[in-house]
């Protein structure tokens, strides 16, 4: 999982064009002040009206289903009615996340095209990007209005109110949404390019449109059109994934079949509600609250005082609190941040270039990847049906086999450490600095405990691990910045809404593509393979690299793992093993240079320039391939048995 540093929409020149160099010198306020006071104005409004319930709901879903834990395991007074509750609040989460997360230009997307063309290209491929955003939720205003009326139809069976109230978060997003999105090009497009965007879009539709007779006698080669080169259009010019998806799916249906465009807003709202998705924002928050409470700050100290005098010894506290503070938060790029700024300076001061030192962060947030209670296995497990306690259980051993192959690269590299001078901790300091980590040691265990002992479910545990933060933090640490709470829940919703939004479409267009006969023809493709099972997981695995350099993890789980994991059954592969192989490979893709963005995410946090990183990442890069082939030729590396 990526932040918007890396991905995000680009928000600062366009900016500079709102109003006039100098101030006015009196009489009449220019027109263009005017304007810049009224964009001003709508959007404090859009802020108020998005951040503050976005993150009540933050606290009030986390209340929800800690009650129900409490209840059902403390009290043996099970509350039949939690689960519903948090169901229907939930939606409402998304679509306000997405909507937080469209303004602040948060949602996932690739900008490497952008980084490559003028200033002036740049400004005219975000106004199209925005434009072609503003237009999938135009699109979807009047079949989610329409969704909403069928639903009042539903009653719900514990709490009885009509399946509308929560629906109705789709459409009132949508509108939200449109009112972000033209917010945004009137900030970022000056009129001849807001212009020249709607002409391409205009040009374009009426294109298609003319061609619809056509295009309804190609059959499926309609799907390289819509769901290969428009996607990887709109993707190139830097239109967020999900929109992409979304204006692709909506096109399709609307040219090629007969199907109700309504059937895009059923299926986004099966995407992004199932209750085991809550767990990406319960974890999203919990990670947040591992930063900003110190948590990770006390683990890592903890490492650098047992291995911190080795040769090489800060890339393997690097790589310990990556694997711990990764089976706590769940998000890469929170797993980052957590830690860069703790180990960075120190470890440049040691000599060590900043090409490894992004090389190794970017490797080791992808073998961090199968640690749980990663947000890409929570997907694997809804999409897919797999076990996600069992998934939980396998990703452990996989990661340190990835751990273990990237601290024997980062020793060999470290010929040159200067820290191999340093002082070893002595066992005072490193008896003071595990009273210290206890506490926060004590989380891992707690999370994974609640797990497999039952006390809670994959959503519900999140909860367990947040209580658990805050009364350390309070008691233990005293170290709970009231100030960065609010911050720290709209940025939760943010995130949230930007990895769900991607469901959501990713789910509409993975049911465009099955109803296609898509499915049917890649499963006998991909069944008959030279080599069967062994051939069928040495494609999965060039595949999902591709696809996690290219969609990243989630999107690339919906659209794909409901088409290649019943062939994987079929062919005799545990599909335990297989998720972990799939995770692992997309990890790979994911921040693996020129087009992982994690790797860009990496280069971010840590304040590298992208070509300083490059050639650097590729021997770790090749050691954790390695592993990732050694976890995929043996089983009993992640179920326990050949």
């Amino acid at each position: 999982m990526t932040r918007g540093s890396a991905s995000g929409l680009h928000q600062g020149s366009a900016l500079d064009r709102l109003g006039p160099k100098g101030p006015s010198m009196g009489g009449p306020r220019p027109p263009i002040a005017l304007r810049g006071k009224i964009l001003a104005w709508l959007e404090t409004t859009l802020v108020l009206i998005t951040e503050i319930p976005a993150a009540a709901l933050v606290v009030i879903e986390v209340a929800i289903l800690f009650t129900g834990v409490v209840f059902r395991y403390a009290l043996d007074n099970p509350l039949v009615w939690t689960d519903e509750l948090a169901g229907a609040l939930f939606l409402w989460l998304v679509m306000l996340g997405s909507v937080i997360a469209l303004r602040r230009g948060q949602h996932m997307r690739l900008s490497a095209l952008s980084r490559w063309v003028s200033p002036a290209w740049q400004a005219r491929l975000e106004s199209l990007a925005a434009m072609f955003a503003a237009l999938f939720v135009l699109e979807i205003i009047v079949p989610a209005a329409n969704y909403t009326q069928t639903q009042w139809a539903i009653i719900t069976p514990t709490l009885q109110i009509h399946d509308s109230f929560r629906v109705a978060a789709i459409l009132v997003g949508s509108v939200l949404m449109l009112a972000v999105a033209l917010l945004r090009l009137a900030r970022i497009s000056r009129p001849r390019e807001t212009a020249l965007s709607l002409a391409v879009i205009a040009v374009l539709g009426l294109a298609l449109w003319a061609a619809a007779p056509a295009l309804q006698t190609l059959g499926n080669a309609n799907l390289a059109l819509f769901f290969g080169v428009m996607v990887a259009a709109l993707v190139a010019i830097g239109c967020p994934i999900a929109f992409a998806f979304g204006v692709a799916t909506m096109s399709y249906l609307a040219l090629v079949t007969s199907v109700p465009l309504s059937i895009v807003v059923t299926r986004m709202d099966e995407g992004m509600s199932s209750l085991i998705l809550l767990a990406v924002p319960l974890f999203v928050f919990l990670g947040l609250l591992i930063e900003m409470t110190g948590l990770a700050r006390v683990l890592v100290a903890l490492m650098a005082a047992l291995v911190g005098h080795l040769r090489g010894g800060l890339s393997y506290v690097l790589l310990g609190a990556m694997y711990l503070v990764s089976g706590i938060s769940g998000s890469k790029a929170a797993d980052m941040a957590a830690v860069v700024p703790v180990l960075f300076p120190e470890m440049r001061r040691r000599g060590m270039q900043d090409g490894d030192l992004i090389g190794l962060l970017s490797t080791s947030g992808a073998m961090a990847e199968t640690i749980p209670p990663s947000i890409v296995l929570i997907t694997i497990g809804a999409v897919t049906g797999v076990s996600i306690a069992g998934l939980f259980a396998a990703g452990l051993l996989p990661a340190l086999i990835g751990a273990l192959a990237l601290a024997l690269t980062a020793f060999l590299r470290a010929k040159d450490d200067v820290g191999r001078e340093l002082r070893r901790a002595s066992l005072r300091e490193i008896a003071r600095a595990f009273i210290a980590a206890a506490p926060a040691l004590v989380l891992p265990v707690l999370i994974r405990w609640a797990v497999v002992a039952g006390v809670a479910t994959a959503t519900e545990v999140s909860t367990i691990g947040i209580v658990y933060t805050v009364l350390i933090a309070l008691l233990v640490y005293r170290r709970f910045d009231w100030r960065r709470l609010g911050p720290v829940l709209v940025e939760t919703a943010s995130l949230s809404g930007a990895i769900l939004m991607i469901l959501g479409t990713a789910t509409a267009m993975a049911w465009a593509l099955t109803q296609s006969g898509f499915a049917g023809e890649l499963a006998a493709s991909m069944a008959s393979v030279p080599g069967h099972a062994i051939g069928f997981m040495a494609i999965s695995v060039a595949v999902f690299v591709m696809l996690g350099s290219i969609l990243e993890g989630i999107p690339a789980i919906v659209l794909f793992g409901p088409l290649l994991f019943p062939i994987a059954g079929e062919l005799g592969i545990n599909l335990i093993h297989y998720a972990i192989v799939v995770v692992l490979s997309m990890g790979l893709g994911l921040f693996m240079p020129p087009l992982g963005v994690g790797f860009y995410t990496a280069c971010a946090i840590g304040g590298v320039a992208p070509e300083k990183a490059m050639r650097a990442c590729w021997p770790y890069i090749a050691s954790l391939f390695c592993a990732l082939v050694l976890v995929a030729l043996f089983p009993a590396l992640s179920i326990g048995r050949f």
